[in-house]
This record gives structure tokens, sequence and C-alpha cells, in this order.
């Protein structure tokens, strides 16, 4: 998954896509629950007898979805996919676009559609579906100009161990979020909790910006690798124009999991004039990537 992340920049590199003869929109593609997504996978040629689609949970190795030969009305599906009537496949005409309705958090993950003809298998270079609670991006302005800090801090009781950090901007009129800054397996920016007999420790991680101008304003979202998931923040939304003021906002999200609680906090701050808001949400909760002990709670 980490490597996946750092490379969403060849994922979305369309000069990638012309080389395969499968057409797949890749990238990273987010949802809320309860929406329908639709994955859009084409055969370029004419040659392949099966289709088929897979998903990889975060850290674990790909699981088959389902597949369809190629004049074939339905697809077959396969494990937990079977007989959901959540998963179909639009076929025909080179199709293979994989519908998810109703989606859960547990849809995350990166989705590879192939194609196979006799001994040969292709595959899509794949999409990462986020799939997010409901809650939506607070958003702020500031002045061009103004410096701010995004701040990203975790607090963990249990499997502390190290941390990877992604920032993501979503910017206005852009198709799909862009993975600007990466703080990759590091805990120097951890500290234990000054009570004695803690096992809490928190990890701080900041994305400065300077001098922002036009080209600044989005949403910028804080993923955190972290004890087995990934957690995503609902962003905080930089809208710059040339009568806001100066803020700080303050955000804390609380993820309960059967064997420890994380709580991810993300603050925007600058050194004027403040205001603070204080926001209670739920962060998307995706797969393990690796086992955690249980707390002993």
């Amino acid at each position: 998954l980490i490597y996946q992340i750092l490379h969403l920049g060849q994922f979305w590199d369309s000069e990638l896509n012309e080389s395969l003869s499968i057409s797949q929109k890749n990238g990273l593609m987010s949802a809320n629950v309860g929406d329908t997504v639709v994955l859009v996978c084409f055969k370029k040629d004419d040659v392949g007898v099966m289709f088929s689609w897979y998903k990889q949970r975060f850290g674990n190795i790909p699981q088959l979805i389902s597949t369809m030969y190629k004049y074939d009305r339905n697809a077959t599906f396969y494990h937990e996919f079977k007989d959901n009537p959540r998963f179909s496949v639009e076929g025909g005409q080179g199709k293979n676009n994989l519908m998810i309705a109703d989606v859960e958090l547990s849809d995350s993950g990166t989705y590879y559609c192939g194609s196979a003809y006799g001994n040969n298998v292709e595959f899509g270079q794949g999409v990462i579906l986020i799939i997010k609670g409901k809650a939506q991006p607070v958003s702020e302005s500031v002045q061009p100009g103004d410096s701010v800090t995004l701040n990203c801090t975790i607090h963990t009781e249990t499997c502390a161990g190290v941390h990877s950090v992604y920032w993501f901007r979503h910017g206005s009129g852009e198709s799909r979020p862009g993975v600007i800054y990466t703080h990759g397996d590091r805990s120097d920016h951890c500290e234990k909790s000054p009570v004695a007999g803690s096992p809490t420790q928190s990890c701080v991680y900041n994305l400065p910006k300077r001098n922002l101008s036009l080209s600044d304003a989005g949403t910028y979202y804080c993923a955190v690798a972290s004890c087995g998931e990934i957690l995503f923040g609902n962003g905080t939304k930089l809208d710059l124009d040339f009568q806001g003021n100066y803020f700080y906002v303050f955000h804390q999200f609380t993820i309960t999991e059967f064997y420890r609680r994380h709580i991810l906090m993300c603050m925007v701050r600058t050194s004027e004039k403040m205001r603070s808001t204080l926001r209670s949400d739920t962060f998307s909760r995706c797969e393990r990537y690796h086992h955690c002990h249980k707390d002993s709670k």
C-alpha cells in the first residue's frame, strides 16, 4: 500500500495507459458511505476471452471478485462477493465495469481489472477506492500571502510503532486528489505521555504552507498508516480571498476499534488573530495490513 500511495503520480500518468490494451480509470477514487460507485474498465482490442476483477485489501494479496467470459451476459462472483447484491458487472462490447451499490467502509481497497487469453493475463493499473464517512470537510477562508501550518497529531494507546503520514490536496476543478507530501516510517516526532504508566504516545506531523496564493486553494487531507490500517481525515478546505480572517481550526476524530483506540487531530493555525472550533467525527476505517496485538482492556 505504501508503495502504491507513494507512486500515485505514476498511476495518474496517462502515458502509461497508452501501453496497455486494458483501459482502466485509475488513481484515487473516493466516495461516501451509501454511495454507488462504478469502476470503469474497457478492453481496447478484440483479444481476450475472460475478464475479471480483483480487490487488494491494504497489505494483503489480491482476491478474486468476479470473472466473465467475453460473450456471457452475467458475471460469476467469488468469496464474500458471491450472492452479494451490492456487486454487479456490466459487460459487452469490451466493457468490464464493476458497480458497487451502497458502499461500506470495508469496500476500501485497490481494484484491478484483468483480461485473460490463453496463457496471457493482463491487468489494468488499478484504482484505489477510499470510502469515507458522512462528515464533510470544514471550510475556512484565508488571505493570499498568509502562512499556515497543517498539523496532524496521532494519539495511540497500543501498537504505537512507526507511522507513515501522507498529505493529499484536492484542488478546485481537479478530478482526483494528488499526493503533495509524505512522512515515511518515522517515529522521531513522537513523545510518550507524561502521565506515569500511560501507554499513550503522541506523534505530530506538520505541513507548512507559506505565502499562500490562489493556487493553494483546495481541500487538504491527512492519511495515516498505523497499527494495521489506514485512516483518512475528513479534510480541511482552504478558501483564499481578500476579505478572509486569520483562523485556527482544531478537529478531533475518535476511532473505536476492536482492539484499541486511535485519535487523530488535524489543525490549521496562523500567527495572528485566531478563533477556534472543535468538532468530533469519525475517520474512514480501512483494512489491516499487519497484525496488532489485543488491547489489555
